[in-house]
């Protein structure tokens, strides 16, 4: 219960969050790049310090780490509740991250330590189907909570949970360790910070300085270089936050490849899907939330199952077939254009959300378990933060690759749209920073009123044009994923945890 109360409020956040960004960005004045930094400024932090936060746990404690994450993470959300401005919100949102990356790792490690190798995959499939369920809940209660205008109950309802949580811990659980474990690799975790938030910052620079721009291409080249410093760090450090022996296992190798390219397209397939809900297809916050409801009950129908089948025959066949699922979900996505919007839901995003869901539904019980038994129990807290800081680091490069992309491709695409209205020099000008904003541009004022209903189609044009791209790359990364777990994930037999 506690890592199920805890782990919720994580994945709440992220799910409810992506549908409430247009009442966000109205009420806060955020533009593209804000939203994406809202997002990426949690994801960057998480991903940078989740290695560190599961190995924190094996050498100290595990309860007592997971019990320090919780805490932050509901200080956190209190400030982002009370945000005045975009700025503070992404600084609540990265100290969001930091506790993040002490309750995440912490969760699974509590699971896969406490429960033995015969209940260890249906202890997780619980764990995944009610965290999933909650978290794929999520994009309702952030849709009713956004056209109320209570976005920000979005985190402050972390509060109860937190208390929750930190109850059960403290009067329930007992305290697990590697007794063997000692020294922290801090400078691991400052290379991986400061990687991933410079290639992020130049990334997401780009559309509006221009690629050639020095403090674009610095950014980006530092950020590779600090990551590239950082593998070789790992690679000679007594006590690694990212052991790259762990890699030799082919399975943890192959399911770790898988996770950073499924679940970078799922966090931009989801985040551009909430906008062309509401910025362009015209439904309501509430009904974009209610149109992921298909995904939270196939999940939720499917996990344990899927958890079964693969302590019984071994997670390759879901891990391949699964991924193609989803692939062909993103691809029926793409094709959706403008519809007449949420009565016509059955026929248009439904389907492709359902391929979605059905897919994932395969996907996230033989991946969280295949990931959590190719490792020793010593390497619990250590296995389950590579994981998660791969599909966090997934999150963040997804987002600012592809949005640095969109945002470029959408400027461009308006413009030619636009082009034939031969628009005075004021108003192009306005035109173009309006492009920031993606779905949300408005037509400026300075448009002659008799080409503002042509402005405004070209808007949405752009829009679409840009979404189909963004669904048909997401389709290619998740094809790939099921190319890895083909080729790296060994075939049949139940999997087990390799002897200490």
């Amino acid at each position: 219960m506690a890592c199920i109360a805890a782990s919720s409020m994580a994945f709440i956040d992220g799910s409810a969050l992506n549908v409430a960004l247009p009442a966000l960005q109205h009420d806060l004045g955020a533009n593209g790049a804000g939203l994406l930094w809202i997002l990426n400024g949690y994801l960057l932090v998480l991903a940078a310090l989740i290695l560190e936060g599961g190995a924190l746990g094996d050498r100290l404690g595990r309860k007592r780490v997971f019990m320090w994450g919780i805490g932050l993470f509901a200080l956190a959300s209190l400030g982002c509740g009370l945000a005045p401005s975009t700025g503070w919100l992404v600084a609540a949102r990265m100290v969001q991250g930091v506790g993040g990356a002490l309750l995440i790792p912490g969760s699974l490690a509590v699971i896969s330590v406490g429960f033995s190798s015969n209940e260890r995959g249906r202890a997780i499939g619980i764990w995944s189907t009610v965290t999933t369920l909650l978290s794929l809940g999520g994009p309702a209660l952030g849709g009713w909570l956004a056209d109320a205008g209570w976005w920000r109950a979005i985190f402050l309802i972390n509060l109860p949970l937190a208390a929750v949580a930190l109850l059960v811990l403290w009067r329930k659980v007992a305290e697990t360790r590697n007794e063997t474990a000692t020294g922290l690799d801090g400078l691991g975790a400052v290379l991986a910070a400061v990687g991933l938030a410079a290639l992020t910052f130049g990334l997401l620079s780009a559309p509006e300085r221009g690629w050639g721009d020095p403090q674009v291409w610095g950014s980006v080249g530092g950020g590779l270089g600090a990551l590239a410093t950082f593998v070789r760090v790992e690679a000679r450090s007594a006590h690694p936050m990212l052991p790259l022996s762990l890699f030799r296992n082919r399975t943890f190798a192959g399911t770790n490849l898988l996770t950073l390219l499924l679940y970078g397209a799922l966090t931009a397939g989801m985040f551009f899907t909430s906008l062309d809900l509401v910025q362009i297809q015209g439904y309501s916050q509430l009904q974009a939330g209610l149109a992921f409801t298909p995904l939270a009950a196939l999940i939720m129908a499917l996990s344990r199952v899927a958890g079964g089948f693969a302590d019984r025959h071994g997670p390759r066949l879901l891990l391949t077939l699964g991924p193609v699922i989803v692939a062909v979900g993103f691809g029926w996505l793409g094709h959706v254009g403008l519809t007449p919007g949420p009565a016509v839901y059955w026929t248009t995003f439904l389907p492709g959300l359902a391929l979605f869901g059905f897919g994932m539904g395969l996907t996230v019980v033989p991946l969280t378990t295949a990931v959590m038994t190719a490792v020793t129990d010593a390497y619990a807290g250590t296995a389950s933060g590579v994981n998660n800081a791969v599909s966090r680091a997934a999150g963040v490069l997804a987002l600012a690759i592809l949005g640095a992309f969109a945002l470029t491709h959408f400027a461009a695409e308006l413009r030619q749209r636009t082009a034939p209205l031969h628009l005075a020099a004021p108003a192009q000008t306005a035109l173009d920073h309006e492009a920031g904003k993606l779905g949300a541009a408005g037509v400026p004022s300075t448009v002659p009123s008799v080409q503002q209903p042509v402005v405004r189609e070209a808007i949405q044009g752009a829009f679409l044009q840009t979404y189909k791209w963004m669904l048909w790359l997401c389709a290619g990364l998740a094809a790939a994923s099921a190319l890895m777990a083909l080729w790296l994930v060994p075939a049949g037999s139940r999997p087990t945890k390799p002897a200490s």
